[in-house]
């Protein structure tokens, strides 16, 4: 995204503002990450195609981003380039979140019966609701960040100093997402979560969500309100055009393409495989607690539903711990990053010594219990 602001960097205090949106986006993001994998089995959706939803958030990654970019550089709002984009992302995942903690209720009001184990309606509403969230969080992310950038006026060390704070609250954000998700009595705080047809799981995960949007809208607000932004001008619109006249957002995306040098395909491209090694570990990894460590069963008996849930409880558990890690290293990236020789040595390092952390995919699906019992499930 391009950056248009002159003068001195902005204060530090507007970027820890704006960047405390990021704990907000992935308040709820952390939710999605530890609950709606297991959540949408109680729907009645197989396991096997709750990898399908899940599509929604690389699609709109990949088709949101560079639209929301290109019009955010482009827009003229008198209120900025920015918080357009900013405030109607963060109402888009108040009303998403609202489908998929309700889904349930609004299902049975349409219909759905109580005693089927498939709710369709239910369903159709929380994969609507999905996606939406996942669109409303691509809108939010983009604009942040580059909001942060025309903060930080071209100056490299501030934007890496901001690209800290950002990463810093991300991990408040998923310790906060991922500490709601593991407490299993946080519907008591809003009982009327609990309905006829939102039993205790749901109405803890509906809490969740509201808590999620109240959250949200707090930092929006506060940002948007405390961080003023300089509107683009149209001496800015022209000067930012390429012969004085603006190209197609389709031609521009080639063009960006057709000029990229190698280092930055190579960038690319391990980037893209460091998060295809990621994704399946964040989409299963509560619901492979409570399946194969836990011995549980999301559609099994009363005592197998209970050891499910305990299993994925104790699965985001974990991720808050790895939150916390997180928040203490995005902090700490500047310094090591000098210590080490600079981010490129940094970032090479990590990279390399990243899947060394996780055993084999095929190591990783066979050990039934946390003692590690190694089951052949071909024999």
């Amino acid at each position: 995204m391009e950056t248009v602001q002159n003068g001195n960097p902005s204060p530090l205090w507007h970027i820890v503002v704006v960047s405390a949106i990021a704990a907000g986006i992935q308040f709820g993001w952390a939710l999605q990450l530890s609950l709606l994998t297991p959540y949408v089995q109680t729907l009645g959706v197989p396991h096997v195609w709750a990898a399908f939803i899940w599509l929604c958030g690389p699609i709109s990654g990949l088709l949101v981003q560079p639209i929301v970019g290109y019009s955010s550089d482009h827009c003229n709002s008198r209120i900025g380039r920015r918080r357009p984009f900013i405030v109607a992302g963060a109402c888009f995942v108040a009303v998403a979140v609202f489908f998929i903690g309700f889904a349930k209720d609004i299902g049975h009001r349409a219909g759905d019966s109580l005693h089927s184990p498939t709710k369709p309606r239910a369903v159709a509403i929380f994969v609507t609701g999905f996606w939406i969230l996942d669109v409303a969080n691509n809108m939010l992310q983009g604009p942040c960040r580059a909001f942060l950038a025309d903060l930080s006026a071209n100056d490299h060390k501030r934007m890496r100093i901001a690209n800290g704070w950002f990463s810093f609250f991300m991990a408040i954000g998923n310790v906060l997402g991922y500490a709601a998700g593991s407490f299993s009595n946080l519907h008591k705080l809003l009982p009327f979560t609990v309905t006829t047809a939102c039993d205790v799981y749901c109405a803890n995960l509906k809490t969740c969500f509201l808590i999620d949007i109240v959250f949200l809208m707090t930092v929006t607000i506060t940002a948007v309100t405390t961080v003023k932004e300089t509107p683009l001008t149209s001496k800015d619109a022209r000067d930012g055009d390429e012969g004085g006249q603006s190209k197609a957002f389709i031609g521009e995306l080639v063009t960006a393409f057709k000029t990229l040098k190698k280092p930055m395909w190579i960038l690319l491209l391990v980037t893209c495989l460091n998060w295809i090694a990621w994704f399946p570990f964040l989409l299963y990894d509560t619901d492979w607690m409570g399946v194969e460590v836990y011995g549980g069963n999301v559609k099994g008996s009363a005592n197998e539903q209970k050891l499910y849930d305990q299993g994925v409880r104790a699965g985001a558990l974990g991720l808050m711990i790895n939150s916390i890690v997180l928040a203490f290293a995005s902090l700490g990236l500047e310094p090591v990053s000098r210590l080490m020789g600079g981010v490129k040595n940094l970032w090479g390092w990590s990279t390399s010594f990243w899947p060394l952390a996780w055993p084999e995919p095929w190591r990783l699906l066979s050990w039934r219990r946390l003692g590690g019992i190694n089951v052949d499930y071909n024999s």
